[in-house]
Formats: structure tokens, sequence, C-alpha cells
């Protein structure tokens, strides 16, 4: 019997860290496979023994890059790969990779890097950031997950407080789009196939995530909509992606970001498909 480890995050106290990961057990259970979960800490890193009874493969449900490393340099496959993780995880590298596939989104400008203690307020670069995206626009932290460290900047005075806080901080600018306020679309992909996907939205919050108070509904897909999560997930290498899409003024769709550690909690209480199963066929089939 193959064995694999689903490893997640043991200092977040979510339950829903712990929940994503057994909805993988599950799905593990149910094609004959060994799970075992981890907490991140619960695998030493001691450099200088090596790794013994090792699994088939891991189901990697953390950010822990380090980790992630450590067991591929072991010669464990790992479902996503540390380099894929690593992308997805700094919003401003995934956007230059996407740019870089052609990939529809949002116009993007990434910050430069200015150091904590230092400024480049009088330098001419964020007066010309406003002439290029105008107001409103949106700035993301490159690190931050559930819509968190997003924010609408709709007036030039919370423009300057903003970028003031984010010295010695990787961040983005990006163009605002309008026509999606409160609204989204989560696709759920393996490999190059559409597994499930809901329509999120919010009357309250320009961002359209559950755990902001966003609520979710089945949606048919159209095939653009498919075609551009996916392209999305293979440009950023994700064997396991969750894809957010957002609106155009035509209800056509542009890629918002990929997250390769996607929830798949609510997308099965939605749709009723485990993400996971599909998942778990996939890696064995890629194993061979």
């Amino acid at each position: 019997m193959k064995k694999c480890w689903i490893i997640y995050n043991g200092s977040l106290i979510s339950d829903k860290f712990v929940d994503q990961a057994r909805l993988m057990a599950q799905a593990c259970e149910n094609a004959g496979i060994q799970p075992t979960l981890y907490k991140n800490y619960e695998i030493p890193m001691d450099l200088l023994t090596p790794l013994t009874n090792k699994p088939d493969f891991v189901i990697f449900l953390d950010k822990d890059i380090l980790l992630a490393t450590y067991l591929k340099n072991a010669g464990i496959p790992i479902f996503n790969d540390p380099e894929v993780i690593e992308t997805c995880d700094n919003k401003a590298k995934q956007y230059i990779q996407l740019a870089n596939a052609g990939i529809r989104m949002p116009r993007t400008i990434v910050a430069p890097k200015v150091y904590p203690k230092f400024t480049i307020r009088n330098s001419g670069y964020f007066e010309n950031v406003l002439k290029i995206l105008g107001l409103p626009l949106v700035i993301k932290e490159a690190h931050g997950s559930f819509g968190m460290k997003v924010y609408l900047i709709e007036t030039e005075a919370d423009f300057y407080v903003k970028v003031e806080e984010l010295r010695g901080i990787d961040f983005v600018f990006q163009q605002y789009i309008a026509s999606s306020f409160g609204r989204d679309i989560r696709v759920n992909t393996i490999g190059n196939e559409v597994v499930a996907s809901m329509y999120r939205h919010s009357e309250t919050d320009f961002r359209a995530n559950i755990t902001n108070g966003g609520v979710a509904e089945k949606i048919e897909l159209t095939e653009a909509q498919k075609d551009l999560a996916i392209r999305a997930a293979q440009a950023v290498g994700a064997d396991f992606a969750g894809v957010d899409l957002l609106f155009d003024e035509q209800d056509e769709p542009i890629v918002c970001e990929v997250n390769a550690a996607s929830h798949i909690r609510n997308i099965y209480n939605v749709t009723g498909i485990n993400v996971g199963d599909a998942f778990v066929q996939y890696i064995l089939k890629k194993l061979g």
C-alpha cells in the first residue's frame, strides 16, 4: 500500500487547516492509500540525519517552503512543488510569472524594494503610479491569504499613508476592477482540468472571500473562464490550484490570483465535490 504524508501548519489554531488535511486524508483512503497527517514542526529538519521511513509522496498544504524543499531534496515527490508554493505565496512574483505567460489580469505595477528606514516619497515614483492606475486602486501585500492584506485605496492621502506603512514589505499596485466589486469565481484545477468551481459574492466588501463574509453558490463556467483558469494554473506550474477570477465590464474573466494551497472545504460544501479525490488520482497517474 502506498503511503502519503499530508502536511499542514501546526502554529495556526483555526480548525480550517486540520479540516483541509482531513479532507485530503479521506481522499487518500478512498484511493487505497495510507495517509499520515503531520504538523509542519513534527518533521524535524536535522540536516545531518538522513530522513527515514519516507512516504511515496507528500501533499503539502502549508507555506513552509523550507520544509517542502527539505523533503524534495530527500527524493520525495511533493505536491505542489516548493517552487510553485513559493511563487504563489509571493503575489508580486506570481504576477510577474502570469504576465510573462500572457495571462489576462488587472494592470499591475510591482513596487520597488524600499528599506524600512528609508523612503522614495519625493522621487516622483508614486506620482507616476497614480497617473497610470488612477484612483481608486488596489494595493496588495505580497504575502497574505483569505483576502487579508489587500487594500482598496480611494484617496491620495490614504495612498501615501499606506505606501509609507509598507516600507520594507513586498507589495503591488493594481488596477481596481469596479465591475467585479464583491464578486468573483473560485476555480479548483487539477493538472489541465477544472474539477470544481463556485461563485462568491458579498454585499458589504469589495472582496468576495467567504472568510470576509462572502457567500457562495454553484456556477456553470463558460469556456473562457475554464480556459483562463487552467492557463493561469499552468503559468505558475501548479498541479493543484485555486484560481480566483474577476469579471470585467462585459463579464469576461480576469485572473485575480492563483492559490497553491487552496482550501477545499467551502467548495465541497457548495458543490459536494471533494477536490482531494481528483488530486490523489492525478498524483497516482503522474507517479505511474
